[in-house]
């Protein structure tokens, strides 16, 4: 399955059926009068959250998204059926914005989570509505309302714990595959991930999310190399580990080169909480890594973690660190923010709306 992050769709709910103009008409009955019955409401463009995505590929194929509209009111009072409904399913982690990129509509961060992109417009009224006292044989009735439509775009943030960053070629990938079951592809030349890879890391069993996103270099702010069109999905971990490739002739510079560019594409990816770590050890001898670990440090103002990913060393304790920092902000998080409880108070909400306008 390929990977896409982001993409054009146009949608449109369904306009309301037209009123009828019906009279009754039937032997013996002198005054019959008005029976012409309302429209059907036109179906509603929702979209959903679902387990089990982690792609927007399905949005490439199809663009358009159409709800039905309302049945016209007929004679003997019968109200036009509602519009069937359309559902976009998207995974979690899927930012929904107007067309102009910038406006955000809605931000669908847990599975299950709906949100009403366009409401379909109302059933007209028949003319058995416009029946008064003194004019009680109305030939008129109402058109149904006309749907929304509008172009939306679809960009994807993949919900992680902890982000994979540093130069191609720094030991990302060999990380992701060493320490959970995802099978990224390694080689060695620069650029080898062209897109995002997610993996399940297990330590003292506890388990969190990695996200490796393709290699940084200096420009990428400025599209240089592949850019940074995929730190967006490092923007909702709660770590960063830091990797920098022992076989890096000056690792300061190289820290710093990307320590750059995360505060050139956004402040806050700038000042998330970050684990250093000279990756690829086992390439040097004591002497030389003595040295390039101190470089190192005094680039990143503390001391580095020194891993091999090929023979293990190091690993279980980037693993704990990280681990620690995670549990610590979920904490945080539960007991300042209480997001999830918010959200599900929103979701209820919004589905009563759809049973009422269903009824």
């Amino acid at each position: 399955m390929k990977f896409l992050d982001e993409a054009k769709v146009y949608i449109k709910s369904g306009s309301g059926g037209a009123g009828a103009v019906s009279f009754r008409r039937e032997k013996f009955i002198e005054f019959g009068g008005p029976d012409g019955g309302d429209g059907g409401r036109g179906g509603d463009v929702w979209v959903e959250t679902v387990n089990g995505l982690n792609t927007l590929i399905d949005f490439r194929f199809q663009q358009h998204f159409k709800a039905t509209i309302g049945t016209h009111g007929m004679g003997r009072n019968r109200t036009g059926a509602n519009g069937e409904h359309v559902t976009l399913k998207v995974p979690v982690g899927t930012q929904i914005f107007e067309e102009d990129q910038e406006t955000l509509i809605c931000d669908l961060t847990e599975e299950g989570q709906r949100y009403c992109l366009a409401r379909g417009g109302n059933g007209g009224f028949g003319n058995a509505h416009f029946k008064t006292s003194v004019n009680q044989a109305p030939d008129w009735a109402n058109p149904g309302l006309e749907g929304e439509e509008k172009t939306i775009w679809l960009r994807l943030k993949l919900i992680a714990d902890a982000g994979l960053v540093g130069l191609p070629n720094a030991g990302k990938s060999t990380f992701l595959a060493a320490v959970t079951r995802a099978r990224p592809k390694i080689a060695n030349y620069p650029f080898t991930t062209l897109h995002p890879n997610l993996g399940v890391a297990t330590i003292d069993e506890r388990e969190f999310i990695l996200a490796d996103i393709p290699g940084l270099i200096e420009g990428a702010h400025e599209g240089v190399g592949i850019g940074d069109r995929f730190l967006g999905h490092v923007e909702r971990t709660r770590v960063l580990l830091h990797l920098v490739s022992a076989q890096e002739e000056n690792v300061g510079k190289a820290y710093k080169t990307v320590k750059h560019e995360l505060r050139a594409y956004s402040d806050e990816i700038g000042d998330k909480p970050e684990i250093v770590a000279l990756s690829q050890i086992d390439i040097l001898d004591k002497a030389t890594l003595t040295k390039k670990t101190k470089e190192l440090a005094k680039a990143c103002g503390s001391t580095p973690y020194q891993i091999s990913a090929a023979t293990g060393m190091g690993m279980t304790e980037v693993l704990r660190a990280l681990r620690d920092i995670i549990v610590e902000a979920n904490a945080e998080a539960n007991i300042l923010e209480k997001p999830a409880k918010a959200l599900k108070v929103r979701h209820r909400d919004i589905i009563a709306d759809e049973d009422e306008a269903n009824d």
